[in-house]
């Protein structure tokens, strides 16, 4: 969202094998839309984002930024949910193949 300047909606599926975060249409579809490769990536809490309207984000944001230093801002649902979303990306970015 944070580069396209707009929110949407997306599913997000977390896999190891190999450590990629897919993400995909919530209306469905089987095909996702696109992959964050996660191996080697930093994941972080955002407390505050200079872009963006305090309405817009409610301070659930977090950052991943891959390997390749492509930066990629996500908004949970809940602050519980960001800090799930955290430890589980930690993880896959150690472990994943």
């Amino acid at each position: 969202g944070h580069r396209r300047k707009n929110w949407k909606v997306r599913k997000f599926v977390l896999r190891d094998d190999p450590a990629y975060l897919h993400y995909y249409d919530p209306a469905g579809g089987e095909e996702p839309l696109g992959a964050i490769h996660l191996r080697g990536c930093v994941v972080t809490a955002v407390e505050d984002m200079p872009d963006s309207k305090k309405y817009d984000v409610d301070n659930i944001l977090f950052e991943i930024i891959t390997a390749s230093e492509i930066h990629y801002y996500l908004q949970a649902a809940s602050s519980t949910e960001r800090t799930e979303w955290i430890k589980a990306i930690q993880t896959v970015s150690r472990t994943g193949k």
